[in-house]
């Protein structure tokens, strides 16, 4: 699969964020989207993942059927979690929305940190932990194209290095990513698109 955007420009209502974006990512890929508050990653993000129309020009998902599902993820920069639901009641209610892969919510509990929090109200998680819980849902609703906005904030080392080792792996495995960060995150071979801010 590749994403190809041709003269595409994205902002809201009139004001437009980003103009004349031609991108090529390629499968096994990434793409990191830098720039100071109000550059347009964000809706960029959301222009790419369908939830925003183009302002102009075209993004297309070479190689994805459609009919197979869906085949995005979009992690916003909120975390979506409900504070009386328990963590792995939680991951299991976004598994159920989104389709369940191989991974088991409690095993990608485990892998992100959050196992031993399974049975706590997710409202109890630290900022960091919520984050992680975030993660977790890539994981057991596998999909090739990944859209995340800030996926390190609030995460301390430890965490950005779980982030960096999971969009690795999504990498190895053929999928492609598009990141909107502030963070240095260490993925090697990342191109990097910097949006300047506009009044």
């Amino acid at each position: 699969m590749q994403l190809k955007t041709q003269g595409l420009a994205c902002g809201r209502g009139d004001a437009v964020l980003a103009a004349d974006l031609s991108l090529k990512v390629a499968a096994g890929s990434a793409l990191l989207l830098r720039g100071p508050n109000g550059a347009g990653k964000s809706t960029l993000l959301l222009t790419l993942a369908g939830l925003l129309h183009p302002i102009s020009g075209n993004v297309v998902f070479e190689g994805a059927d459609p009919e197979a599902g869906p085949f995005i993820h979009h992690c916003g920069h909120k975390n979506a979690v409900r504070p009386r639901l328990s963590v792995i009641q939680t991951l299991k209610f976004w598994a159920d929305i989104n389709g369940h892969g191989d991974v088991t919510p409690a095993t990608a509990l485990d892998r992100v940190g959050l196992g031993r929090t399974a049975r706590l109200d997710a409202g109890y998680l630290s900022a960091g932990q919520q984050r992680r819980l975030v993660l977790a849902r890539l994981l057991v609703s596998p999909r090739p194209v990944w859209l995340l906005d800030e996926p390190s904030a609030a995460l301390d080392a430890a965490g950005r290095d779980l982030l960096a080792a999971l969009l690795a792996d999504h990498l190895r495995s053929g999928g492609l990513a598009v990141v909107a960060t502030h963070d240095d995150i260490a993925l090697p071979g990342a191109a990097t698109l910097t949006l300047g801010a506009r009044a």
